[in-house]
């Protein structure tokens, strides 16, 4: 199919059938190069990481026009696609005609040469047109089409859940506030508190750190529910693994205990995975070999093994019996750093883990307290080279146990009475997950900073373009 007149350079490429005919490619030249008589122009145009060659007489065309293709610079054109002689590419098109649509100058930051992922970052509205973020870009695109077709064929409703919220899912106090209040004049009560009642909504809200709570309220109706959308914590990290602004994945199902929830976790990241190896081939051979030659089969690890299921009292035991010196130290009751998931998936296991009853004051106050009334019936998926991808638990359905986590944690009951409510009336044993699309992403793709893997980040003190 032509698409503004044009044919992709992906359909080009892959074709036998084009060989000989006339054809119409659109897109910005990668480089240019040539002799006096002839000038071999490489042309992307996103659909594929490959460009195509692009072979002008120099004789037949005028000599300001082909000055004026430079790195950079949009074209069309229009010739003959034939075999190349040349090495590197199954074809090339002989150019009969050629449009300018817009042009460059030398202060076009893209030239050709190779550039830091720092600099890119500083100009994140030019980086698609680089090779290794078309790449990104186009797994990014694959990999949301996958989870919503995995759930969608296992019979799952996409539920959306409201980015603006007056409740704090995690507990986590980092929160965004949304507002319309005029900040240089802020209406105060009679106690000198912030009037809330003139504001919006008539009360404090806040951008979504999860979708998770409303998720339940779907998964206690419609069975099986999962949200995709974006979450913001306004934690101050300034990491290569956190983003202020980022896209979850969370389903939630009723009737599952954890040994369900366990199951689906595995299944839906090896459906992903396997789905990148079978569609994205080109793009991760190319990641692999510009950043991380381990890349594919590491991948291919995840999709062949299946993932241990370890106590968190177990993997403690290993650890503190590892010998190895942590940079934190390990004890029970302790939440575990990367280093020590990694530790145990990469070096003891050899195998993707999934981590399971932790204590409960690790934890979020919703999960299920398991009969030894220390730990309760939590999850986390630790993966090579990233740690935990994925976090999740059994929920707990009894209403005067759940009362009395949320009075242990703080949580005032008259921001969640309808959550509570749930437990009420009608309630049922239920589970569920969240996977932040991003560290996905980061796995996935081989890149090591989860900025470089959304189009634009939003950082401390960053939210540029």
């Amino acid at each position: 199919m032509s698409s503004g007149g044009r044919t992709k350079i992906a359909e080009l490429l892959q074709s036998k059938t084009a060989i000989g005919t006339d054809v119409v490619v659109k897109g910005w030249v990668r480089t240019k190069r040539g002799n006096k008589n002839v000038a071999f122009i490489a042309l992307n145009d996103g659909s594929i990481i490959h460009n195509i060659q692009i072979v002008a007489d120099v004789n037949k065309f005028d000599e300001s026009l082909l000055k004026n293709i430079t790195t950079g610079s949009c074209i069309k054109a229009c010739g003959k696609l034939v075999e190349s002689l040349g090495s590197g590419q199954p074809v090339e098109i002989q150019a009969e005609s050629i449009e300018i649509y817009g042009t460059t100058d030398a202060s076009y930051p893209l030239q050709k040469k190779g550039h830091s992922l720092e600099f890119l970052r500083e100009i994140a509205y030019l980086r698609p047109r680089t090779n290794t973020f078309g790449a990104v870009l186009r797994i990014r695109h694959a990999m949301a089409f996958a989870i919503h077709k995995y759930f969608n064929d296992h019979g799952f409703y996409y539920l959306h859940t409201p980015l603006i919220t007056g409740s704090d899912c995690e507990g986590a106090g980092a929160m965004f506030n949304v507002t319309t209040l005029d900040l240089n004049n802020i209406p105060k009560t009679e106690e000198g508190k912030v009037d809330y009642s003139q504001d919006f909504f008539g009360k404090p809200c806040n951008l979504t750190v999860s979708g998770q709570l409303e998720g339940e309220l779907g998964a206690l109706a419609l069975s099986q529910i999962y949200t995709f959308g974006p979450t913001f914590r306004a934690e101050n990290s300034n990491t290569p693994r956190h983003l202020a602004e980022f896209w979850m994945i969370e389903p939630e199902v009723a009737f599952y205990e954890l040994e369900d929830n366990m199951e689906l976790a595995e299944d839906f990241l090896k459906y992903l995975i396997q789905y990148a190896l079978d569609n994205c081939q080109d793009d991760l051979q190319f990641l692999a070999k510009m950043y991380d030659n381990e890349l594919i089969d590491r991948l291919k690890f995840v999709v062949d093994n299946d993932f241990v299921r370890l106590d968190y009292t177990e993997g403690i035991d290993i650890l503190m019996k590892s010998g190895v010196k942590f940079e934190f130290p390990v004890s029970w009751g302790l939440d575990l750093q990367s280093e020590h998931e990694r530790y145990l998936v990469e070096q003891h296991f050899k195998k993707p883990v999934i981590l399971i009853n932790y204590p409960k004051e690790i934890k979020a106050f919703y999960m299920k307290l398991n009969d030894d009334g220390k730990t309760v019936r939590a999850m986390d998926v630790l993966f090579p080279k990233i740690g935990e991808i994925i976090g999740g638990s059994q929920r707990e359905e009894n209403l005067d146990k759940l009362r009395q986590r949320v009075e242990e944690v703080g949580v005032p009951e008259k921001d969640i009475w309808w959550y509570l409510d749930t437990r009420r009336w009608g309630t049922a044993p239920h589970s569920g997950f969240g996977l932040g699309f991003e560290r996905l992403l980061l796995f996935v793709t081989g890149m090591s900073n989860i900025r470089d893997v959304i189009p634009f980040p939003r950082t401390p003190k960053n939210a540029e373009f």
